[in-house]
């Protein structure tokens, strides 16, 4: 057992949408600026957050969340990716207390885990002294967890500013920011949340997030904060499963961005060299032995990936010649016949899977599931469980639901709803859950077994 010292602080919200990530952003990039080696954190299982992080800090941030993998898993992740740095932070999901169910995967829950102090971020925008008992609310709910302050943001003037700070100074909790609104804060957003990276350039923003954040955050006594973190005790990683070499393709483009880091990393240990290919710009798949299409927002480029009719043709050639291809989300579209988008066009997919998908005005599911496997497939056994989460926009229809080739048998976790998703067939499996191949570590190696068995027989 080893023993870490780790500067560790948890940016939580008394809700979503109070500017969490404004701020996270933020500070990143002020401690970068101040020659920090900063190591970010997002919890929950958030694919677009992280990528504000990574442009920020200079290095990929990473998932913290308690149903994706096992608890200890999550504690061995978080060893291993911030031990060497200066400091850790870590952005909360949604509320301090919300998750998947019964604390599950909150913010309060991996603060706890990982013995880190709590800064709470509470919008004041409709607020002035009630935000003195919303923050003793969040304090008295759970006196376990360590609160060491507060940042107010989205201040309406100096007034303002003066009422709320003297009724937080009636709590004795300390004030650690003041925020005004700026607009010049803004990260645009759309049906799934904030834009990602990808498709904006957020260098003015972000540089505007540190400046406030130097401006109007007492980094100095976060920094202190950090520091006060008790050490942690680290149990020594597993040995490398590696196995001979494989090579995966990874589709990463404006349409498919939604990947953890540290969940292909998990591939990477295994054997796997990843060979990031485009659906939209490349005309030919590069030279792998297996395919992941992860999610992302295909459906804002509809009408370039059917133009891109080599890119189409190949994958469909991939799949015939038995090349294991597993898709997630944007990825089961992608695989679809047809997607139709919300301007109601029918576009043209790859056609492995015989179903279309459809975009639907309202987002038709969140939250996390339980997948039961219905047939044996390229990550699992039948009657093996994966825990993973859904969040679309989209329904994948089918014309006869009682001889499709379903994948899993869903189970949410908030209301026990069960109900077929995804498809499997040989060599394919695509559905609309999204998983962490960390937490799911018999599914990584299946499939990277499945890349070898296809490498032995190409060759």
């Amino acid at each position: 057992m080893t023993v870490l010292k780790i500067p560790r602080l948890v940016i939580a919200g008394t809700s979503s949408g109070v500017g969490k990530t404004t701020i996270v952003t933020g500070l990143l990039a002020e401690l970068r600026q101040r020659g920090w080696q900063v190591q970010s954190y997002k919890i929950g299982p958030d694919y677009i957050d992280p990528g504000f992080h990574r442009l920020a800090s200079g290095r990929p941030a990473h998932n913290l969340d308690s149903w994706l993998m096992p608890p200890q898993e999550l504690a061995m992740l978080f060893n291993r990716t911030a031990a060497g740095n200066d400091i850790a932070i870590i952005e909360g999901v949604m509320g301090l207390y919300d998750g998947g169910g019964d604390g599950m995967s909150s913010t309060a829950a991996i603060a706890k885990q990982l013995d880190a102090p709590v800064v709470l971020v509470v919008d004041a925008r409709s607020a002035g002294e009630s935000v003195a008992a919303t923050v003793l609310g969040f304090k008295m709910y759970d006196p376990e967890l360590n609160i060491v302050g507060v940042i107010v943001n989205r201040l309406g003037s100096a007034a303002h500013q003066s009422i709320v700070a003297d009724a937080l100074v009636k709590l004795a909790v300390p004030v650690l920011g003041c925020i005004r609104r700026n607009e010049a804060l803004t990260i645009p957003e759309r049906h799934l949340g904030l834009t990602p990276v990808t498709e904006t350039d957020t260098s003015v923003t972000i540089a505007a997030m540190a400046k406030e954040i130097s401006h109007s955050v007492a980094v100095d006594q976060l920094i202190a904060a950090a520091c006060s973190a008790p050490p942690i005790e680290a149990a020594e990683p597993p040995p490398s499963m590696a196995g001979t070499r494989v090579r995966i393709g990874v589709a990463y483009d404006q349409g498919f961005s939604f990947y953890y880091s540290e969940s292909l990393a998990g591939l990477e240990a295994l054997g796997a060299e990843l060979v990031p290919f485009s659906p939209l710009d490349d005309n030919h798949l590069p030279a792998v032995d297996g395919l992941i299409f992860g999610g992302g927002f295909p459906e804002m480029f509809l009408a370039d990936l059917e133009a891109n009719v080599a890119m189409r043709e190949e994958v469909g050639l991939a799949a015939q010649r038995g090349m294991p291809i597993y898709a997630e989300c944007g990825g089961l579209m992608y695989l679809a016949q047809q997607v139709v988008g919300f301007d109601g066009r029918t576009y043209r997919m790859t056609g492995l899977i015989p179903a279309v998908c459809r975009m639907q005005p309202r987002l038709q599911t969140v939250g996390y599931v339980t997948a039961t496997a219905l047939a044996d497939n390229i990550l699992c056994a039948a009657g093996e469980q994966l825990h993973g989460h859904e969040f679309h926009f989209s329904l994948m229809e089918v014309e006869d639901a009682e001889k499709f080739p379903w994948a899993f048998r869903f189970e949410k976790t908030r209301t026990g709803s069960v109900y077929p998703g995804g498809f499997a067939r040989e060599n394919i499996l695509a559905s609309y859950l999204h998983i962490h191949f960390a937490g799911s570590k018999t599914a990584a190696a299946r499939f990277v077994d499945r890349c070898r068995d296809f490498q032995t027989s190409e060759a």
